[in-house]
């Protein structure tokens, strides 16, 4: 088995790809170790030492790592941990439920904005962060104002700010008259 890395935009994440799927669909963050008592991989990852975050996408697996270590005295120790659970045999999750978006539920009276909303970020922006290494998710929309979730490489990127007022709020304000403002969400 082969494990490609990439860079990210987000310095202290580093993108791993193992050649095959870790997620049948969706996505899964796991911001600390105990977070990660459901993911065998994630819980594997969070044993090297200067792990603090794992995110795992459709074909990858980003980790984040603490400010204290530097990632040529980790990542040997990270392929190693993403090569044995692989071989292992294990699921990336126990009891995987494939059918999660990622988004939070909205009803109400903007029930037809925020299914907007979504498909753009389904369509339009989601793929695009995943090949960072990183996964934006709907969280909530309130009077104009969309609440976005960021994860993996996306959370605490310093382009972050960048990407969702520049990017994903001009994106949305110019499908959707009904939006004015984008605003990140803390998990």
């Amino acid at each position: 088995m082969f494990i490609q890395t990439e860079a990210t935009p987000n310095p202290a994440t580093l993108k791993f790809l193992p050649g095959q799927s870790v997620l049948g669909a969706g996505t899964a963050d796991f911001p600390s170790s105990d977070s990660a008592q459901s993911s065998p991989l994630a819980s594997r990852v969070f044993g090297v030492a200067g792990v603090s975050g794992v995110f795992l996408g459709s074909d990858f697996v980003t980790v984040t790592k603490t400010a204290d270590v530097e990632w040529d005295h980790i990542k040997p120790a990270i392929l190693g941990a993403v090569m044995e659970h692989f071989q292992s045999g294990q699921p990336a999750i126990e009891g995987e439920d494939s059918g999660n978006s990622g988004h939070a539920d909205h009803d109400g009276p903007d029930a037809e904005v925020v299914g907007q909303i979504k498909e753009l970020l389904d369509t339009r922006v989601r793929p695009a962060v995943a090949q960072d290494g990183g996964d934006i998710t709907f969280h909530g929309f309130d009077r104009g104002i969309v609440y976005l979730h960021m994860q993996g490489a996306c959370a605490g990127c310093p382009s972050s700010t960048l990407t969702l007022k520049m990017g994903i709020e001009n994106l949305l304000r110019h499908y959707i008259p009904e939006v004015v403002e984008v605003r990140p969400v803390a998990a």
